[in-house]
């Protein structure tokens, strides 16, 4: 087997150049016919009571997965159904309070064309979106939306490129149009995504990741330095907080006001923790979200704060290792 000849290097970088500005000429071009079917098609997404079922075959298939997933993952349930399925029990997957949203270029796909006298007979809202409005989907549709493209990016204006970029676009829009409707805050979408760097960031409080009242470390304002020291060093949070009678905080004292007072040649076996201490520390609330407590060490510069109830009660404690470990910073 003759090895693979090397790319042209030239001719690559004009050929991805090319087909970057074809799909984005596409995109602008249907940005700029957009009229009032785009807003009764998002009125519809709006007033849907169960899913917005996403269908399409081959490539504009592929795009409906993708469109249905942003769409559920935004506030508004959906899902894909296959054409060819459908017409094989999984239409009975659509309901009378379901709307319809069939994507298909040339509007032709026969598994799609079968089962569209279905789908009307069963009174559910149909939304077309296709390049052709004057094909059989287009016919059976509610609403079209026109995702025409006046070429594909392929050198042989054979392989979906610019239309399926066009269809993609499309659903994007139709996403955030439904979104921005319903109110979808950066809070409903962090639910949707638990385990993703936002949804750990809105959903996790201080009081899942900090350390209990018992993990704590504290002494009394009359504490040596030798029991704050033990104290540091049996809870290893690098630091103590310094409480009253009532197990309020009145200060803290860190690892690095040990290394300070060294370097002031203070007289380390007379010193107690409230002379050495720092007054006022940094306190959050228990309920408070974990990237707050993160923000507020990095606006002081210091790596632990103290966690206090709605009484001023020390209830636990947090330093930038325990945000690591739980990946909210």
């Amino acid at each position: 087997m003759s090895p693979t000849p090397a790319p042209n290097a030239a001719l690559t970088l004009q050929l991805a150049r090319d087909t970057l500005a074809i799909e984005a000429d596409a995109v602008r071009a249907m940005a700029a016919r957009l009229d009032d079917r785009f807003v009764q098609a998002t009125r519809a997404l709006l007033a849907c009571r169960g899913r917005v079922v996403v269908t399409g075959m081959g490539k504009s298939g592929h795009v409906g997965r993708k469109i249905a997933a942003t769409l559920a993952s935004t506030g508004t349930p959906a899902m894909f159904v296959h054409p060819a399925e459908a017409s094989h029990g999984d239409l009975g997957m659509i309901t009378a309070a379901d709307v319809v949203l069939a994507i298909s270029n040339s509007g032709e796909s026969e598994e799609l064309t079968a089962i569209l006298p279905l789908i009307k007979r069963m009174g559910v809202p149909l939304l077309a979106m296709t390049g052709r409005a004057g094909s059989s989907l287009g016919r059976h549709a509610d609403v079209v939306l026109d995702t025409a493209v006046d070429k594909e990016a392929c050198p042989h204006n054979l392989a979906p490129t610019a239309s399926t970029t066009a269809q993609l676009a499309m659903g994007d829009a139709l996403a955030v149009a439904v979104l921005s409707a319903r109110g979808f805050k950066p809070d409903d979408f962090a639910r949707s995504h638990p385990g993703g760097a936002l949804g750990r960031k809105l959903l996790t409080l201080v009081s899942d990741v900090m350390r209990p009242a018992d993990a704590a470390p504290r002494v009394a304002p009359g504490a040596r330095l030798p029991e704050m020291m033990r104290e540091i060093s049996a809870k290893g949070l690098g630091a103590t907080a310094v409480v009253d009678a009532d197990d309020r905080p009145l200060g803290i004292f860190t690892d690095g006001d040990l290394r300070r007072l060294i370097e002031q040649g203070a007289d380390l076996t007379a010193v107690t923790a409230e002379q050495a201490m720092h007054r006022r520390p940094r306190t959050v609330a228990p309920d408070a979200l974990a990237v707050e407590a993160a923000d507020l060490m990095e606006q002081h510069r210091i790596t632990s704060v103290l966690v206090v109830d709605a009484d001023g009660r020390l209830c636990g404690a947090l330093n930038s290792h325990d945000l690591m470990r739980a990946k909210v910073i």
